[in-house]
């Protein structure tokens, strides 16, 4: 009974590690913090250390609170208006693609909405205190718009119907938890990042995540599909029985 329970055990951990490896991979490849802390650091530029840390930790926290409820409710608020799951993951999945291919074609583009979504016209940098910033625009839409939004939502819809539901869901947790911390770290050490990387290096490794995106996007949309043939052969065998 005892080597039961520990097997159990060992196969739900390497569960939840898996599910964990993925979201985070897929939610750092699309919130790309070290492409991000590119523009961070040139929007708080000249700031005293003590308040782009603070800074960053508010951005961060704000990121968590987005990601979570898009992870937790997202899919279930779709689902009330009537939405399958297996359309949210042909949605999520097609969105999820189509902005990793954009994502590798032309990472400049990308930064430099980022750019002007953080700069706001030199009226962010003008702010007295940025940290009345931290939610709009630098935690939304800067660190996580539309885009992280929809892998967060695309993610959920991969939930298993029964057990190991749970299990799924502390993974999704996890890594949500792990994205906002590496957000932080990444931001507030944003000048000495840049100065390690380089933007050679940090459009590299940007690329580099929206390669591993894509292929996560695929997996999500071929889910989809697969549900929706499964569905349609079952539904095809009830009416020939």
């Amino acid at each position: 009974m005892v080597t039961s329970h520990v097997v159990t055990e060992n196969i739900g951990l390497q569960y939840v590690s898996s599910i964990w490896l993925m979201a985070y991979s897929a939610l750092f490849s699309i919130v790309n913090p070290l492409g991000a802390s590119l523009i961070f650091a040139q929007a708080t530029m000249g700031r005293a250390r003590p308040e782009v840390v603070s800074l960053a930790r508010l951005v961060a926290f704000y990121s968590f609170v987005v990601l979570m409820v898009s992870i937790w409710f997202g899919g279930e608020i779709l689902t009330f208006f009537g939405i399958t799951i297996n359309a949210l993951r042909v949605t999520g999945g097609l969105v999820v693609a189509t902005r990793a291919w954009s994502m590798l074609q032309e990472p400049e583009e990308s930064e430099a909405r980022k750019e002007r979504q953080a700069l706001q016209g030199g009226r962010t940098v003008a702010t007295p205190d940025l940290r009345d910033k931290a939610f709009f625009p630098f935690a939304m839409p800067f660190t996580v718009g539309p885009g992280s939004i929809s892998v967060a939502i695309a993610l959920s819809s991969e939930r298993p119907a029964v057990d190991p539901r749970p299990a799924y869901f502390m993974g999704l947790t996890l890594a949500v938890i792990c994205i906002s911390v590496t957000v932080g770290i990444v931001y507030a050490y944003a000048e000495r990042i840049v100065a390690l990387l380089g933007v050679t290096g940090a459009r590299i490794v940007s690329r580099l995540a929206a390669l591993i995106l894509l292929c996560i996007g695929i997996q999500i949309l071929f889910s989809g599909i697969e549900g929706f043939v499964n569905d349609v052969a079952q539904q095809w065998r009830t009416y020939h029985t």
